[in-house]
């Protein structure tokens, strides 16, 4: 058995390899959606293809790039060596949806293929028919119109195959924006190809082909002991979608079903209990699904679990066959693959757990792509019209509650849970003819509990110049996020357009809309939702919260029993005790 000091060496210093890969794709990127919101994931493969290690990747990024590694080879079968690069964002081969752009360099060393490393970028723009890299409406894949690369070379020797490049520069918008984007994440990739073959060298083959078995059977070792803690339990849990108008009126109905067997020590999903493909783009891909999933398994274990083929081995999946989850059949549209149905396979999920009592499992976070992540696009009138197009991320959902912490604010969605960054509001504006009227907390509607869920946001933006087009594909304006273990549900989001004399009319959760000049797009995200009973909680969380002004008075008194004396404006406001703890009593009775 290996030292586990050294063990633990390697383990970290892979980590931070990673987290070069990370900070180089950041700092190189282009476009807004990567360099500012950090919606891209980065990680390691071994050479026969097991995730080894995600660092910060995104949850619904990570699960699927060893399979997308795995048909890299099949495709390539003799045929690959250093040098390569190749470009996947296939739905059907293991990748999330044709918006992640996954750029793939396997690392030789000594003539042996020992990793891949990896950069999964989201891309402003993939020659879509629409201009959005979102398409909720898409009949199919021609609907939809995405550039998709199967595994496709596009470096050998180290340069650029061109007809790939001119391809990708005649097809996609702003194509400056995505060959910057494309060239960060290339040399994401090639960093950690530097970086690995240094760690070869310094402890050789046979170290780190020890090493990586060694850390996968410690990874397993860690999740057997967990698993073993929890109890015996079936557990089976349902959400639904939004609606549709005219294609979906009653929204999809999702169901995850989860055996806890801790004698074996195993996790088994199924799937399987799920609609058919639609005619939308809202199916999920294979790695996009159980990307989802997993996440949300991992969510309700213990934090410092290893994520990777070891700690993997101990889940196993049962999927249906051409299903809206997981199984997608060509030519179905996966456009929304990372997004709404996949946040809500996480809220199922993670929410599940909680019916093994308190303590286990996580409430439902809040969900949807709403106006202040649409993607907006037109020309901008401050640049000689020159066009843009942009995926932003101003405002976010609120987090669910845990059984022990309130909801992240800069939450995100779930798939996201607060590993993307909010973008600036300035730079926003400097980069994209757009003004911010306003970006504030919703008071009031946090999903109540011992631990409240995080509150929405709401933004206000227009145009300032020439027509901005806005694609909005959200799933979060119907279904609040639900509490559990006796909190409150949380509530849902919504749209609006404002027009010139300052009049709003509320828009459907997935729309098209272009502002002109004097009118602006409001959107308020959805919360989170609670955790335990709202009576339960520390009284000194209420008064902060009431202090902070993301709940009120009236909400303190009416849900979690808490009553005060003195004002907020006089800085005299306290809980005044006794009346509290009668009001608690007359709640509970």
């Amino acid at each position: 058995m290996m030292d586990p000091v050294l063990l633990s060496v390697m383990a970290n210093r892979l980590d931070g390899i990673v987290r070069e890969m990370t900070n180089t794709l950041l700092r190189a990127a282009r476009s807004a959606v990567i360099s500012s919101a950090r919606d891209f994931s980065c990680c390691l493969v071994t050479g026969d293809d097991q995730l080894l290690a995600p660092a910060e990747g995104l949850p619904v990024h990570i699960f699927g790039c060893h399979i997308q590694t795995a048909n890299m080879r099949r495709y390539h079968a003799g045929d690959i060596r250093r040098g390569d690069a190749y470009l996947d964002n296939d739905p059907y081969g293991g990748n999330t949806h044709p918006a992640d752009h996954t750029f793939m360099v396997p690392v030789f060393f000594e003539g042996e293929h020992l990793f891949t490393s990896v950069a999964k970028c989201h891309m402003a723009d993939i020659g879509n028919s629409i201009p959005s890299s979102y398409f909720v409406l898409a009949r199919d894949v021609y609907h939809e119109g995405a550039l998709v690369f199967p595994g496709v070379r596009i470096q050998r020797d180290f340069k650029n195959i061109e007809d790939i490049v001119r391809m990708c520069r005649a097809r996609i918008r702003v194509p400056d924006q995505w060959y910057g984007d494309f060239l960060a994440g290339l040399g994401s990739a090639r960093v950690a190809e530097r970086r690995l073959e240094e760690f070869c060298t310094k402890y050789g083959v046979a170290a780190v082909k020890n090493f990586t078995r060694e850390w996968f059977d410690y990874s397993e070792r860690r999740m057997i002991e967990n698993i073993r803690r929890m109890p015996r339990a079936e557990l089976i849990n349902k959400g639904n979608s939004d609606p549709l108008e005219g294609i979906l009126p009653g929204g999809l109905e999702l169901t995850v079903k989860i055996e806890i067997d801790p004698d074996t020590a195993m996790i088994h999903v199924d799937l399987s209990d799920n609609p058919p493909c639609v005619d939308v783009g809202l199916n999920t891909s294979l790695g996009a699904a159980t990307s989802a999933v997993v996440g949300a398994i991992f969510n309700a274990l213990d934090k410092d679990l290893p994520r990777n083929a070891g700690s993997f081995r101990r889940l196993t999946f049962k999927y249906a066959e051409e299903s809206v989850v997981a199984a997608p059949k060509f030519p179905h549209s996966c456009s929304m693959g990372t997004t709404n149905v996949s946040e809500r396979l996480v809220n199922i999920t993670q929410s599940a757990f909680a019916q093994l009592g308190d303590g286990h499992g996580l409430s439902e976070g809040g969900t949807g792509l709403g106006a202040g992540m649409a993607v907006i696009s037109g020309k901008d009138h401050r640049r000689q019209d020159a066009p843009f197009v942009n995926r932003m991320m101003l405002s976010t959902n609120g987090g669910p509650a845990s059984p022990v912490a309130d909801g992240w604010v800069n939450y995100a969605i779930p798939v996201i849970a607060g590993l993307m960054y909010r973008d600036s509001v300035e730079v926003d504006e400097l980069k994209h003819p757009i003004r911010v009227n306003s970006l504030e907390i919703v008071p009031d509607s946090s999903g109540a509990g011992r631990h409240r869920g995080a509150p929405a946001q709401q933004i206000e933006l227009a145009a300032t110049g020439n027509p901005v087009t806005a694609v909005i594909s959200c799933d979060g304006q119907h279904a609040p996020p639900r509490g559990v273990v006796g909190g409150k549900d949380g509530t849902a989001g919504k749209t609006w357009l404002v027009g010139e004399n300052g009049d709003a009319s509320r828009l459907p959760n997935v729309v098209q809309v272009t502002l002109q000049k004097g009118e602006a797009l409001r959107g308020r995200d959805s919360s989170g939702g609670g955790y335990g009973s709202p009576l339960d909680r520390s009284l000194d969380r209420v008064l902060h919260d009431v202090l902070e002004g993301w709940e009120s008075r009236d909400k303190a008194r009416d849900i979690y029993g808490v009553i005060f004396t003195g004002e907020i404006e006089d800085e005299t406001l306290a809980v005044d005790i006794p009346a509290t703890l009668a009001r608690r009593q007359e709640l509970r009775a």
